[in-house]
């Protein structure tokens, strides 16, 4: 038998290597598109700063840490309590906690103050909205804002949204927070109680819907929602750009059955948003803000504003610009 010649012994030879070195090329890069490399697992420790011990804030963030454990196995997760929105700003800003939940309005002010680490905020999701209530016993003669004038009311914790809002609030209905009422700093953890046994006449709250300890005290006490009506938001829009993010809305009649007689109750809303800042590394946030988006359904079992949580607007993060962790998120789900 004759064999190849030499010269086209070498040719083929040298033409399969050039095949194996291609086709291992090829599976090289399909190895790199089908499996993470280089995209090890987030580590570390991250602290979650939320709010008062039963409102919604520490409840969500409750389940939030068990779904994090899950997807991000090799992070631990701090839950601290707050006052609320604008002492979780502050925690933020400062370092002390890596990620917070805090109202647009408590941000716009936050930013317009220019406070310490103000320029580092960075926004991950929209979340759901904030409910405004004032609720007061079903027989108390307080129809409006301006009827609290000489009550007792429960504003909020010092460094809580509700504190803010409520302030803003009687000021727009031409109140003086501090001198027209004897305001009580009660958060939602005290002030049920307060009106039950009549130490306030009245107390606001902020939180998604329904808040269960409002709930709760419809169930064993007979209360009322005043309404808020859209003037009001007019004349909050028009004392400056902070109260630009407050929006009518309406309590729709199944959220408190026993306090609103089937009715719907005309109120104020405001977006809350997950905050991070700039000094956060994008894998982490990422990680993070997938967590957040992924877990809705499964929180929002228990923690019902969660169900509100949507992919098609938790990218509008305004007042603050989205942290590129969360813009890598948003773009790996976009259709």
């Amino acid at each position: 038998m004759l064999s190849a010649p030499p010269v086209l012994s070498r040719l083929g030879r040298r033409r399969a290597l050039q095949g194996a070195a291609a086709a291992l090329v090829v599976l090289g890069l399909l190895l790199w598109w089908l499996l993470p490399f280089g995209q090890t697992s987030p580590t570390g420790k991250l602290t979650l700063s939320t709010g008062s011990h039963s409102g919604v804030y520490q409840r969500y963030g409750v389940l939030l840490k068990d779904a994090l454990a899950r997807d991000m196995p090799d992070v631990e997760i701090d839950l601290r309590t707050s006052e609320g929105s604008q002492q979780n700003l502050e925690r933020v800003a400062s370092g002390e906690a890596d990620f917070t939940i805090a109202t647009a309005d408590a941000v716009a002010k936050y930013k317009r103050q220019r406070l310490a680490g103000a320029d580092r905020l960075r926004g991950c999701a929209r979340l759901y909205d904030d409910y405004v209530q004032l609720v007061v016993p079903k027989n108390s003669s307080v129809d409006s804002v301006r009827d609290l004038r000489g009550k007792v009311v429960g504003v909020g914790q010092d460094g809580s949204g509700i504190r803010l809002v409520a302030d803003r609030l009687m000021k727009a209905a031409g109140l003086d927070p501090e001198q027209d009422i004897t305001p009580l700093p009660s958060g939602i953890n005290v002030a049920p109680g307060q009106l039950e046994e009549g130490t306030v006449d009245a107390f606001f709250w902020s939180g998604g819907l329904p808040t269960n300890t409002v709930q709760e005290l419809s169930e064993r006490f007979p209360i009322r929602l005043v309404a808020l009506g859209p003037e009001l938001v007019a004349k909050l829009h028009a004392s400056g750009d902070p109260t630009s993010y407050y929006r009518s809305a309406a309590i729709p009649a199944d959220a408190y059955p026993q306090a609103q007689g089937g009715q719907t109750v005309e109120t104020i809303a405001v977006a809350n948003l997950l905050v991070t800042t700039d000094r956060m590394s994008p894998a982490q946030t990422e990680g993070f803000t997938r967590t957040v988006i992924r877990s809705r359904d499964r929180i929002g079992n228990t923690v019902h504003p969660a169900q509100l949580v949507d992919l098609r607007t938790a990218v509008y993060t305004d007042p603050l610009p989205l942290h590129e962790g969360a813009r890598r998120y948003y773009r790996s789900v976009k259709p």
